[in-house]
């Protein structure tokens, strides 16, 4: 699959390592061009690209930007018609403590807002940076779990292959507006991990029986 990575820090790092690694075709797109070549560089397989257009001839976009960086990332790009976008931002407050938005919307909702015509699917915004940088695997038969939401079937599946393809477990969580409760998800992880003290290597994951 081609896939562009819009950002180079620590999210978009651990994703342009494991989309390599699966054998995907990326480019990696950010702000700071020097930074995007330096991650392609330590990734072989992978390409710096500017922003404008970057994502033309992509099958899909993964938003690893900031959340107040996002919409402008985005728009950045230029045509996103069609596009498949995976959002995994979360629209945290300055301490990471908080969310600034919630029960009314979401950031996936107000991205998908911003720029009509793309095909937003949330995902991967349950996860810490080091859980996707060294992969899905937890030991004992455990995996990670992406949570993906959206109204575009087209673009839940196709991140669903793309997080499969990583070794990752995905649920289907529904419509984009579910993001509203995906967000708070991790926001409750970030504070497993940092407020509680609980570290880096955890994710939150769904169990059934049968």
């Amino acid at each position: 699959m081609k896939v562009t990575v819009i950002g180079a820090g620590n999210m978009g790092s651990a994703f342009v390592k494991q989309l390599t690694r699966a054998g995907h075709q990326v480019s990696v797109a950010a702000r700071n061009g020097s930074k995007a070549a330096q991650l392609a560089a330590a990734n072989p397989g992978a390409t710096a690209v500017d922003l404008a257009n970057s994502a033309a001839d992509a099958d899909v976009v993964v938003l690893a930007t900031g959340y107040a960086d996002a919409v402008g990332a985005l728009q950045a790009l230029g045509n996103l018609h069609g596009k498949v976008v995976i959002d995994i931002t979360n629209p945290l407050t300055a301490d990471y403590m908080g969310l600034t938005l919630g029960h009314s919307s979401s950031a996936a909702e107000e991205i998908a807002k911003a720029v009509p015509g793309a095909e937003v699917v949330k995902g991967f915004n349950t996860l810490f940076a080091q859980v996707l940088g060294e992969g899905a695997d937890f030991g004992n038969g455990q995996k990670a779990t992406v949570f993906v939401a959206s109204d575009s079937e087209r673009a839940k599946q196709t991140a669903t292959t793309l997080a499969e393809s990583m070794g990752f477990l995905v649920v289907d969580a529904g419509g984009l507006k579910n993001a509203r409760y995906l967000e708070p998800l991790a926001g409750l992880n970030i504070y497993l991990g940092y407020g509680a003290g609980l570290g880096t290597a955890i994710a939150p994951t769904w169990i059934h029986k049968g």
